[in-house]
């Protein structure tokens, strides 16, 4: 038997393991080196997050592909989203059809008023989107000014009144017009940014792709623009699947399809795209939300109409409770979503400094809604809309019932009856149609057509014998023997109404983008090492298995360490490349991989491996069943780096074997 020492330095393992270990995680300074989105970019396209749909045809703007990590990481999004909406709130999931036919939207509105404004350069034709133009103008400007003033690095600074009437306009700039915006263009002299040509007057532009249903193309259609109809059409079976009863709710993921005007702005603009959508329905009479005091507490960053109708964006940060009990948010279920809102993002990792709810201007509200509040994220970008929650009243299933004739309704069973008396119009349907001919119809819809009151009056004037009615320009005489009016008691044990709907929308490619820029940093001592630092719940892969050798006896434990991992419900991946453990890791930090476990010559002998967090470096060491159970826990959330510090020994370079 003889005895070696292996001595494995940090400087061979090129990790930046520290030799001093504390309990509490070291500080990462993620802000070192200032944001640099050419980096990030960059970083995308070389690990294939995502990629130009159709890329070596030449591409079309506004269509992605997500590679391998992209579709791992919004595959985990939309994972947590299912748990935290549908399981945590029993919502009844659907699948519905993309291709729809053009009746629907007409009946929706869609067809009329699903349009943005849209501009034309002069002079090439190029399309633009005119709030685009107007909100990126400040760009232009300064671009304008550095040109003649050939500053290549300084940046220049507006008038101050030029600044404060800019600002004032953007605030306000989803509540313009299309004339409106087209006065804008014309007043402060916007052009097309990339020709310096003039624009004309806006136009609308329906957003819809157009297509047909069937080989003759007699059934017009569309492809979605939202899956809201699609659970609107199903209410009934929903209903009745439900047992009857109210309040319940309807979740859907899936794709689809606005056909852009100008999309410019990588996954924040696209043509096709995955949403999340929930349709709550809830008694008109009736807003509460069962779990509202659950959440009453928690704060929001709001931003309400009135602040920004006065030009400003100064946020409020108030609790959802006070906020419903003010009247901001129009009511409990309404306020409800948008906490939970708040508190999913946070949880995927969105920064909550740049955050922010952001209420409709009367201008903007979606046709169908009576109040709506956008979960803004900031980017690079600016501000972006990824969450929209409206409550869109009984707008949707009493258009689409009174086009079909199939009644949306909810019918609910009083507990106690309710007893009324009205006075009630009987008509003598033979003697009225001898004696009035054609106006007997106009005489059963005009009185038909009165209000108690009038009906009160009309009866008192019969009594005296005879009354005249106004008709359609004319004045009908009408007898008892032709019109008596009674009063009934009616026993009402049946309530009948139109449910209103409370709508939580989705857009999970721009939470991802703008959650893929929140993560990104640069290490402190090294700007061209990169790294994600995206949380365990939705990172692509949750542990990177590194053998320090690639020789074959490393291959049993390998496939131990990965199959344990596997049986975990951890996602892992082994990288026996051969370049050096410290590119290895580097590589895997840009992936945004935050744990990864070290199989030596001592995990042979001593069956022990060690684990390394992606921020710090920092590595702990232990049994290979010990560094797994606390893996576990730190992906599954119920343990803290901290927590893994005390459950495992601090790894200090070295490691014995015989």
């Amino acid at each position: 038997m003889w005895r070696v020492r292996l001595a494995i330095s940090l400087a061979h393992l090129n990790i930046g393991a520290r030799l001093a270990h504390t309990a509490a995680m070291a500080s990462v300074n993620r802000t070192a080196h200032p944001f640099d989105k050419s980096r990030l970019e960059a970083l995308l396209n070389r690990r294939f997050f995502y990629a130009p749909a159709f890329e070596i045809y030449g591409g079309v703007a506004g269509l992605y592909d997500y590679g391998p990590p992209g579709s791992s990481l919004q595959a985990n999004i939309i994972a947590e989203w299912r748990r935290h909406f549908i399981v945590e709130d029993h919502m009844l999931e659907l699948d519905t059809t993309i291709m729809t036919p053009a009746p629907v939207f007409e009946t929706s509105g869609h067809v009329a008023r699903f349009a943005d404004w849209m501009v034309k350069d002069e002079k090439t034709g190029d399309v633009l989107r005119a709030d685009h133009l107007v909100k990126n103008a400040d760009k232009v400007m300064e671009d304008e000014k550095k040109k003649k003033k050939k500053i290549k690095t300084t940046a220049v600074q507006l008038p101050d009144e030029v600044v404060k009437e800019y600002k004032s306009i953007l605030a306000q700039l989803d509540n313009y017009s299309g004339p409106e915006l087209g006065q804008l263009c014309r007043s402060h002299d916007i052009r097309n940014p990339d020709t310096g040509n003039q624009v004309g007057e806006p136009q609308q532009f329906n957003l819809m792709f157009a297509s047909s249903i069937g080989p003759t193309g007699q059934h017009p259609g569309f492809l979605r623009p939202e899956t809201a109809q699609g659970h609107f059409l199903n209410f009934s079976r929903l209903l009745e699947f439900n047992n009857g009863r109210i309040p319940f709710a309807s979740a859907q993921i899936g794709k689809s399809f606005r056909n852009e005007i100008s999309p410019r702005a990588g996954l924040l603009r696209v043509r096709e795209f995955t949403m999340g959508e929930i349709e709550h329905y809830v008694d008109p009479e009736n807003k509460s939300h069962a779990r509202f005091a659950e959440v009453r507490h928690i704060v929001l960053p709001l931003l309400n109409r009135f602040v920004q109708e006065s030009g400003s964006t100064q946020v409020t940060k108030m609790s959802i409770g006070a906020a419903v009990d003010r009247g901001i948010v129009a009511n409990e279920t309404l306020g409800y979503f948008l906490a939970r809102i708040h508190l999913f993002l946070l949880k995927i990792g969105v920064d909550p400094r740049r955050l922010r709810f952001r209420q409709h201007m009367a201008n903007e509200m979606a046709h169908y809604a009576t109040d709506c509040w956008d979960a803004e994220i900031q980017n690079s970008s600016g501000w972006t809309e990824c969450v929209g929650c409206a409550d869109r009243a009984a707008y949707d299933l009493s258009v689409h019932s009174a086009r079909t004739g199939h009644p949306l309704v909810v019918r609910q069973a009083l507990k106690e009856p309710i007893v009324t008396e009205r006075e009630v119009p009987e008509f003598n349907k033979k003697v009225l149609g001898k004696t009035l001919g054609r106006d007997a119809g106009l005489v059963q819809r005009v009185v038909g057509e009165m209000s108690q009151e009038e009906l009160v009056r009309l009866k008192g004037e019969l009594s005296q014998g005879s009354a005249t009615i106004s008709a359609d320009e004319k004045q009908i005489a009408l007898t008892p023997e032709l019109l008596t009016i009674e009063r009934k008691t009616f026993k009402q044990s049946i309530r009948e109404f139109v449910p209103n709907v409370i709508e939580p929308s989705f857009g999970f490619g721009r939470i991802l983008y703008s959650l893929l820029e929140h993560s990104f940093w640069c290490r402190e001592q090294d700007v061209e090492r990169s790294v994600l630092s995206l949380p365990p719940l939705v990172a692509p892969t949750k542990v990177l298995i590194v053998p320090l050798s690639a020789k074959e006896e490393f291959d049993p434990l390998i496939e131990e360490v990965s199959m344990k991992l596997r049986r975990c419900g951890i996602f892992s991946r082994v990288d026996d490349s051969n370049t050096s453990i410290g590119k290895r890791y580097a590589r895997n930090d840009e992936l945004g991989t935050p744990y990864g476990v070290t199989l030596d010559f001592a995990s042979l002998q001593n069956r022990t491996m060690t684990l390394r967090e992606r921020d710090t470096t920092d590595q702990l060491i232990g049994s290979i069943d010990d560094v797994i159970s606390v893996i576990m826990g730190l992906v599954h959330g119920a343990l803290t780096w901290e927590d893994a510090c005390t459950r495992l020994k601090a790894y200090g370079g070295v490691q014995a074997i015989e």
